[in-house]
């Protein structure tokens, strides 16, 4: 017997999905008699001519057999001889799309119904760049009402070869494309014999010969749901395996605070094993104390990013447009932690899959966007690490999901700006511009396209929100260098050590005017910096750094450059 299938039904509004499952269930004899007594009973007082309405079984709201329309994600259980299944029935109208989307997430395989009479449509396109975007690999396409198209083989032939050139544009590569009518039986769960130029299985026969393998990943990683603490002795952190095998005496490292310890003990709901595996939930003690709270990761990969921006594919689900600088709740993994839309990097046509330029995004469209965190979080491409890879940004006033995505690409959390010479390196932040958003309040750092400044660069000196003068010099007082900018042009990088006052203006990495106009200022303002504290850091600076001297706010757009 084949695992259990977790699979979705969707398409356009009365392509039959209900009914299609409906009659799976029915012809399967999945049914309890009061179940099958019922549905002959509402099918007569119904408004089909009394013949069986399959959609019964699933549309269970009032207001879903009122209108004829599913509304509600509805979830069923069932098992054949051969396999298990958990089937999603969504909606096919527009206005439903975030509900598809939400049974979508949790599918392994979907099944696309196409009306064969109206062929692929733009809410069909819609469906299916939407299981694609959740990780949805295996397709099957049920080309539904052939009763209505006289059985006809060139008809479903029509069809197939406009399904085919959009599977294509999408590089999906397991799909299966079925002739049936979800009313009449034929090919659902028993061949057609009016269809005998059909040679393929039936749909029922197709979900249960599919084989799903789940990727494992490469290594352990633990989101923590949890931190448990019933006494003084006991500290454990509770989560689902997401990937791997832990097994006590394991090193795990804790991310992002990168403090590393071993598996003392791994408790599998209230007993103890030797180790866990994916999909348990568990409770992990370490050997030591180490700062771990809700949201860390518990891993034992070296390479599993930790970074503060993304660039991902989301699915907008609000009636307000997504426009750049709006700020969101972002929920990934078991963190929540505030995030901006700092670009919108195009919007996807649904039809042809091109990239559009846009700088807003309306309900059910679909778009790349860079996105930047509050802080520095465990992140992984969706590809790689699903858990870790996918994410929901949530209105931070209604507390409504706004937006479902995932993450196509991590940006590299150690691509800083820098100046750069021998074994000499400091923070180049001095030629970015700080953009803040007047409406939402947020501040975020535009990137230049430089990363590394060295000896005999020409820099720019000016920009939106910074004016320097031709000749000054920058001091970077945590990493003890000092940078000679003459005429523009770096002329030299060297250590703090065998920098000495010029008269110049002195600035630090970020652009700030610091107060130093004599020899004797620089030794005060060194000697300070190393009898400095950590508590009193903020108090340093607040003496002798000032922001306006070289830098500014205007206004700009949908931007207050700083």
């Amino acid at each position: 017997m084949n695992g259990l299938l977790k699979f979705i039904t969707c398409g356009s509004v009365d392509d039959g999905k209900s009914t299609l499952i409906g009659h799976i269930l029915y012809d399967s004899k999945l049914l309890y008699a009061d179940q099958e007594k019922a549905l002959l009973l509402d099918s007569k007082v119904g408004s089909r001519g009394g013949e069986i309405d399959y959609s019964l079984l699933l549309d269970g709201l009032m207001a879903e057999r009122e209108q004829g329309i599913t509304i509600d994600v509805a979830y069923r259980y069932f098992t054949t001889e051969k396999r298990s299944f958990i089937v999603a029935d969504t909606p096919g109208h527009e206005e439903y799309t975030r509900n598809m989307a939400v049974g979508a997430s949790f599918a392994q395989l979907a099944i696309i119904l196409v009306d064969a009479k109206q062929g692929v449509l733009v809410q069909t396109r819609r469906h299916l760049r939407i299981c694609s975007l959740m990780g949805i690999r295996h397709f099957i396409f049920a080309v539904n009402k052939m009763d209505l198209a006289d059985y006809s083989q060139k008809r479903f032939e029509e069809i197939s070869r406009s399904i085919r050139v959009l599977t294509e544009d999408l590089s999906l590569k397991h799909v299966t494309i079925i002739p049936v009518s979800a009313t009449e039986g034929d090919n659902v769960t028993v061949k057609s014999d009016h269809m005998p130029w059909y040679q393929g299985e039936t749909l029922l026969s197709c979900l249960e010969q599919t084989e799903v393998t789940e990727d494992e990943g490469s290594g352990f990683y633990m989101p923590v749901q949890r931190v448990c603490r019933p006494d003084h002795e006991f500290r454990g952190f509770q989560g689902q395996v997401e990937s791997g095998t832990v097994t006590v005496g394991q090193s795990l490292t804790v991310l992002p605070g990168n403090e590393t310890a071993k598996v003392k003990s791994i408790l599998v709901g209230d007993r103890s094993s030797d180790q866990a595996s994916v999909g348990q939930a568990v409770t992990i003690q370490l050997d030591r104390e180490v700062d771990v709270s809700r949201g860390n990761v518990l891993t034992d990969q070296d390479q599993l990013p930790v970074s503060k921006e993304v660039k991902a594919s989301i699915l907008w689900m609000d009636e307000v447009p997504l426009k750049e600088g709006n700020d969101y709740l972002l929920k990934l993994g078991t963190r929540m932690l505030p995030a901006v839309v700092k670009r919108i990097e195009y919007q996807v046509d649904i039809n042809t899959g091109e990239h559009l330029p846009a700088h807003e995004i309306s309900k059910n469209e679909i778009a790349s966007c860079l996105l930047e965190f509050s802080q520095r979080i465990p992140v992984d491409e969706f590809k790689r690490n699903k858990t870790l890879g996918e994410l929901i940004l949530i209105d931070r006033v209604s507390h409504m999901t706004s937006a479902c995505g995932v993450v196509e690409q991590v940006e590299n959390g150690d691509e800083k700006p820098y100046f750069e010479k021998g074994g000499l390196r400091a923070g180049g932040y001095i030629f970015e511009e700080f953009y803040f958003n007047l409406e939402n309040a947020f501040l975020s750092r535009q990137k230049t396209k430089e990363t590394t400044y060295r000896q005999g660069d020409v820099v720019s000196v000016s920009g939106d929100s910074f004016h320097y003068p031709d000749f000054f010099d920058v001091i970077s007082l945590d990493d003890s260098v000092a940078v000679l900018v003459r005429n523009q042009t770096i002329q030299d990088i060297i250590s703090l050590d065998d920098y000495s006052y010029s008269g110049l203006p002195i600035l630090d990495e970020r652009g700030f005017a610091l107060k130093i106009s004599s020899k004797e200022d620089l030794s005060n303002c060194l000697r300070e910096f190393n009898d400095l504290g950590a508590d009193n850091k903020i108090a340093f600076h607040n003496k002798w750094s000032k922001f306006e001297t070289y830098r500014r706010i205007v206004c700009n757009e949908n931007f207050w450059i700083i």
